[in-house]
């Protein structure tokens, strides 16, 4: 069979090239890592403080300009850091929800370029309010920001733009619709903020991670994908450190061209294509399968029988 039956199989959960899976799994690893520190300084019975000013800091994002500036890093790094268990789970948990509903929606592709925009956004705008609001002016030396939260927020923004109706829960009742979830999110989210010392800043980042939610879709429904650049570096650096690996068009390149039985390499059809070919592998891999035509679906069926001949 043709490619993108391996392509559709990607997206279930624990297979192969699954975006969400990756990054939940990021996060959960991250997490362990730091927390089997914390256990190595509290064991070793050093001071706890050395944890949060030797190790911590160097990964979390300081409100101040001038010491991000020292670890730029920082920006990207702090979405993956947690220490606080409850907030670690509750943001795997939506994440998994809403990432699974965006991933089926959009494909597989837009989930880590979404996350991490409304990372960097919810840095930034954190960032830029404890040093221009006075209130949380005199906090900035004491104050850093750590957490997926901003990301997550980002996530499900864009799902319920995406498509506010989609059901969940069929088998009650016809389900409810995806919004009402949200709606439940948002209120943990500010509860959890509410308890929260020195929330300010926080309530603004994931206002932020709102904001990138909309805008993402905003382009997408214009056909401008905003995370293309960010897969395709992905792409290059995977190829780059794995010199003998095979991206999966290629192989279907080679597969249906080049490695037939018959007795020529290539039976030439009406309307199919090799440049045709590659464009609607390249839509599977952007949009998923669901969103071809039924003519792009008849092509690809067309050019699979006759791989087999």
């Amino acid at each position: 069979m043709l490619r993108e039956d391996r392509y559709r199989k990607r997206l279930g959960l624990g297979q192969d090239g699954n975006n969400l899976v990756m990054l939940i799994a990021i996060l959960a690893i991250v997490f362990c890592i730091f927390q089997f520190i914390w256990l190595v300084y509290n064991l070793s019975d050093k001071d706890l403080q050395g944890f949060y000013n030797n190790i911590l800091n160097w990964f979390t994002l300081p409100a101040g300009f001038q010491k991000m500036a020292t670890r730029p890093w920082t920006l990207v790094t702090h979405m993956f850091v947690h220490m606080d268990v409850w907030r670690m789970l509750g943001n795997l948990l939506w994440l998994g929800a809403f990432g699974f509903i965006f991933q089926e929606l959009a494909g597989n592709k837009k989930l880590i370029p979404l996350f991490i925009y409304g990372g960097l956004a919810g840095g930034l705008l954190y960032m830029i309010c404890y040093n221009t609001i006075p209130m949380l002016v005199p906090t900035v030396p004491s104050s850093a920001l750590m957490g997926a939260s901003s990301g997550v927020m980002a996530v499900v923004v864009a799902s319920t733009v995406l498509a506010p109706d989609y059901r969940i829960f069929p088998m009650i009742n016809g389900g409810f619709p995806l919004w009402v979830l949200t709606v439940v999110y948002l209120i943990i989210d500010l509860a959890q903020l509410a308890g929260a010392k020195n929330s300010g800043g926080e309530y603004l980042a994931h206002l932020a991670g709102t904001g990138i939610g909309f805008m993402y879709i905003y382009h997408l429904r214009r056909n401008r994908d905003l995370g293309a650049w960010m897969n395709n570096l992905f792409e290059w650096l995977g190829n780059l450190f794995n010199p003998d690996k095979q991206n999966w068009k290629k192989t279907a390149r080679t597969d249906l061209h080049y490695k037939t039985r018959g007795t020529q390499p290539y039976k030439k059809i009406p309307n199919i294509t090799q440049k045709r070919i590659d464009e609607i592998l390249d839509k599977i891999n952007q949009q998923g399968y669901r969103f071809l035509t039924e003519e792009e679906k008849d092509i690809l069926k067309r050019a699979a029988e006759d791989e087999e001949l």
